[in-house]
């Protein structure tokens, strides 16, 4: 994981750090045969780029693959930034920009007229979280998306007799059904907090803002308490699991229909899939529950993008690779076939892939309801630059939640304030 003493090791420090480098530096065409590394850990990404090279003789992109993010892969990016030795290009969670871009890591790529042109190609909201709102930052290609829906066991809710939800409201009244039918409608992730902050951002949360000069941090804004107020009502009633996610105590739930609904981001199709096999035919996917009747809003959860390192001596070329990595449609069929990438851009949702019937979902067009979700997403979210200590100390508080020790709401305050005190630490301009 990206740990505080990685970061502050690499720290510009000072009041550039709480917006980087604002001033777009030279992007032009270099002379010769480029060669380009990349890192990432995106499943077949060797065959997708082997497509580039075979195309592109005079631009060669070297592979290099290794752990997700936070499992390994940040951590090397900050140590080679602070030896001099980072590849051109790496995969960067839209979460984790933030903290290379007040690290001065990553290059602005708004000088390369070949990405400022491209900007119309990406749903708007993607964009934003490479651009964080300026018009002269470009800090990467948008590469991936998370839309979010509700993920239901059809069979279960037609059988009871309950209605699909479309509100949060309904939820939680076809909560009480399900736990009299023997079931829980869902499983609150005690430990994984990035649902939770795309729940937020659905409901209107805003919980890091940054005017240029310095970074606001607000984990208690009404918006986001109501949806803490609201899981802790459900928490507190039991009318959900709270067994830790991503474990097979978590994969049994689904798929012996304990856990009747998921919602989560479009790749949790695949996840429901893999994790009950046995459930297969008897799901489907419906819009996310609204606060209010009538509305249409959507949550994101994770995504990424290719972003050029500040040390590549060569931005254009390393630019015009993550441009066709992440907007071409033989790039983009390829990284949904080997990885089931759901695509940033706006032309993406049309690929064959995501416009046919889906076996497991009982044949249904479910992708169509992502592509519909993903245009809901409000793109006034901002990530802090200390995401991963500021989730780490979140699940904490979360997992002592459903335990019966304190609430979410409590949970947030705490994390804000740890948040703040560790961008003060490192020099980060922070209100508060």
């Amino acid at each position: 994981m990206t740990s505080v003493l990685a970061l502050a090791g690499c720290s510009s420090g000072g009041d550039d750090a709480a917006s980087g480098d604002t001033a777009a530096s030279a992007c032009a065409p270099s002379t010769g045969k480029v060669d380009l590394t990349f890192t990432s850990w995106i499943p077949g990404i060797e065959e997708v780029v082997k497509v580039w090279n075979d195309k592109n003789p005079n631009i060669q992109v070297k592979v290099q693959t290794g752990p997700n993010g936070n499992g390994g892969t940040y951590q090397n990016f900050f140590n080679q930034l602070k030896a001099g030795n980072a590849p051109d290009l790496g995969q960067i969670e839209y979460d984790t920009l933030p903290s290379f871009r007040v690290q001065d890591g990553l290059a602005n790529l708004a000088a390369c007229d070949i990405v400022t042109g491209a900007k119309d190609k990406f749903v708007d909201w993607t964009w934003n979280q490479v651009t964080f709102g300026g018009q002269d930052t470009v800090y990467g290609i948008p590469q991936d998306a998370g839309p979010m829906a509700l993920f239901y066991r059809a069979d279960l809710f037609k059988q009871n007799g309950i209605a699909v939800p479309t509100t949060w409201a309904e939820y939680a009244a076809a909560a009480e059904k399900v736990k009299a039918a023997g079931g829980y409608i869902t499983n609150f992730s005690q430990s994984d907090v990035n649902q939770f902050a795309g729940l937020a951002w659905q409901a209107g949360g805003r919980w890091f803002g940054n005017d240029g000069s310095q970074w606001t941090v607000d984990f208690s804004d009404a918006k986001t308490t109501q949806v803490a107020d609201y899981w802790q009502d459900l928490i507190s009633r039991k009318l959900v699991s709270t067994v830790p996610p991503w474990t097979t105590e978590w994969d049994n739930a689904y798929n012996t229909g304990q856990a009747w609904t998921w919602v989560s981001a479009v790749w949790g199709a695949n996840s429901i899939a893999t994790g009950a096999p046995t459930t297969k035919g008897k799901w489907a996917v419906a819009p996310m529950p609204q606060w209010s009747a009538g509305d249409k809003s959507a949550g994101n959860w994770g995504g990424s993008s290719t972003a050029v390192f500040k040390s590549s001596k060569h931005p254009y070329e390393a630019a015009q690779f993550a441009l066709w990595l992440n907007s071409s449609d033989e790039a983009l069929t390829l990284l949904n076939q080997k990885a089931n990438l759901y695509p940033a851009t706006k032309s993406g949702a049309t690929l064959p892939a995501l416009t046919t019937g889906v076996d497991f979902y009982g044949g249904q067009k479910i992708y169509e309801v992502f592509a519909e979700a993903s245009t809901q997403v409000s793109p006034d979210f901002v990530w802090g630059p200390l995401m991963t200590k500021t989730y780490a100390d979140a699940a904490d508080g979360f997992k002592a939640a459903v335990s019966g020790q304190g609430t979410l709401a409590e949970a947030l305050k705490t994390a804000q304030s740890s948040t703040i005190q560790a961008m003060k630490s490192q020099a980060i301009p922070v209100k508060g």
